[in-house]
This record gives structure tokens, sequence and C-alpha cells, in this order.
């Protein structure tokens, strides 16, 4: 293919460049700050967001959507995703039916309580419809910059897009599975946030490593519920989009969401923890809609209904922890 265009310049859009520019002839990271992307282009280096790394000659960055979209092959959305439909609606007048749109933002938009690739479809359908597949798996931005291996998956209802994807994105250090359940992969990406939240606060409380291993697995339990009342298959959340980025983003030190729970434990606010986070930590714009995505279709969710207390209510972690483990006892 002949060029990639990533839309966000945050650490996994940057990552994701750097990956995926020996994949194409040209790569163009959008980047919405102007004086970032200038310091880009003389640098070739995400001071901000992922510092440390020095981007491809082949991959150029700029903060204007139509000079980053005109000659587009492929378009892969990784904005934060509060402000996916706001990009995506600026940026309708340079889209293409011919274009293929890979969305790797996790997350679920609230109000709406759409999927990503559902916002991306609504936006762009009255002119067109778009071929759309998501992307997301067990990954942490700077491990993909500095080449660790790591494998994902991509999904999407069209198995042929989701092919094409595949060959298209699979490198030496960069590996691809393909998936028919897009609903599956995109709640389960978007919900483990959520749950390793409640990882960071059991660990931040000093609970052991038997309280998150029970943490993760009624964790998987919960997103398995809801995703499949939201039409996904089970299987999905035993694989890399599921369990796999579960665990990482439970266990790992990288993890944005689990910081966020450290922090609360600490007895932090959480207007001052996002305050002193350059990055977007995605379970907190998530919990929301994850509970009411819940009453939507009446699953239980513990787990996620304790941190919704805790993040939005200013309930006490160690009373959101209690709470769980007292609650009335029934069969696995």
């Amino acid at each position: 293919m002949a060029q990639l265009t990533i839309v966000g310049g945050g650490s996994w859009g940057t990552a994701l460049a750097t990956v995926l520019a020996p994949r194409f002839e040209q790569v163009s990271l959008w980047v919405y700050e102007a004086d970032l992307a200038e310091r880009m282009q003389e640098t070739s280096e995400n001071d901000i967001y992922l510092p440390g790394f020095v981007l491809p000659a082949t991959v150029s960055v700029t903060s204007s959507l139509a000079e980053s979209l005109a000659d587009a092959d492929v378009v892969l959305a990784v904005t934060p995703s509060h402000h996916l439909r706001a990009v995506f609606t600026q940026a309708i007048s340079w889209l293409r039916p011919e274009m293929m749109f890979v969305s790797a933002t996790k997350g679920i938009e609230n109000r709406t309580l759409l999927r990503m690739s559902e916002v991306l479809e609504e936006v762009i359908r009255p002119s067109f419809r778009p071929s759309i597949a998501v992307l997301s798996g067990p990954t942490f931005a700077r491990e993909i910059a500095a080449g660790d291996p790591a494998a994902v998956a991509v999904a999407s209802a069209d198995l042929e897009l989701a092919r094409a994807i595949q060959a298209i994105f699979s490198g030496p250090r960069f590996r691809l599975y393909t998936n028919d359940d897009p609903v599956g992969v995109e709640l389960g990406a978007a919900l483990k946030n959520v749950i390793a939240i409640g990882a960071g606060i059991c660990q931040g409380l000093g609970l052991g490593n038997n309280t998150t291993a029970a943490l993760i697995t009624r964790g998987l339990v919960e997103i398995t519920r809801l995703a499949v009342a939201s039409g996904a298959k089970e299987r999905t959340l035993a694989g890399l989009a599921g369990l796999g980025d579960l665990v990482l983003t439970c266990t790992g030190d990288l993890s944005r969401n689990r910081k966020v729970g450290l922090e609360l434990a600490k007895g932090r606010r959480l207007d001052d923890i996002v305050a002193s986070m350059r990055m977007v930590a995605e379970g907190i714009h998530t919990t929301q809609a994850a509970v009411d995505l819940a009453h939507k279709f009446r699953v239980e969710m513990p787990i996620v209904e304790q941190m919704h207390a805790i993040l939005m209510l200013g309930k006490d972690p160690r009373d959101g922890v209690k709470d769980l483990m007292e609650r009335s006892l029934k069969g696995e």
C-alpha cells in the first residue's frame, strides 16, 4: 500500500507509526497540537507522549487533516474516544469510499453508548458506506516503539477486510490475528480499562496477588457477560483483545488505568490525578458508559459498579473492596 494515515499523535499513534512504517511507502501522522507537530517535524521525536524514540524517515507529521488525508489508502484512528466523533466530523470532507478504515481507539462513547467503529460509521455513513475494521490486543506503546514482539487482533464483520489489514500490517515484530467479532474485540478493549483501575486500587491498598488474580478473573466474567449480551462471541473474550489485554493492563507498570487506581488508593482526588497525567486513562471515561450499558442489557457487573461509585461518587476504595467481598454468596 502507498500511504497510511494515522489520525492521533499520542503515544499509541506514534508507536503504531513506528512499527507500521516499513509496511508503507509513506506514513502520515496527524497530531492535534500544532506546536508538537512542528517539533516532531524538526526532531522526529514525540517529546510529550513518547520521548526517547525517533520516528522512521518515511513518517511525516502534520497538524492539518487535509494534508494528512490527501493521499491515504488506509486510515487508522487512534484519537481518544471522547474526541473521535469531533475529529472525524471535521475530517469528513477528505475521506473517500475507497479508503480502508481501522479503529485502534479503545472506549465507549458516553450518552450514545456506541463502540468506536459505530461512531465512525455514524459520522461517515451519510457520505458513503465505510469499510471499517478494529484493532486491539495486549500492547503498551513504549514496548511497540522499542520493537518488542507483540500480537493483536484485527476484527471486522467483513472478514476479507480483516484479512487485508492483517496482510498489510503484519511484520516481523507485529503479528495480527483475524477475527469476525468486532463487538467482542471493541468491548473487551474498552471494559478492561475499568477493571484495571480496580486492579490498581487493590495493589495500592497493599492487597496481595490473590486479590488481583480474583479481580482479573471475575472482571473477565463481567466483561464477557456484557459483551455477549451486546452480540459478541464468548470465545473472543478469551483471546488477545479480551483476556490478553486485561491481564496486561491490570498488571503492567506502564498501564495508565492501573496508575489511576494506585493513586486513588493513596487517597488522591480523581481531578488531581487526571490533572497530573499527560495521557488519557480511557477507563475513567468508559466507566459511566459501562454502567449504562449494563443497565440497558440488565447485566450484573458488581466490579464495574464499584469502580463507578469510587470514580464518580467519591466512594472510599476500601469500602468498595469490602462491599464486593460481602455481596450475597452464589455459584461461579
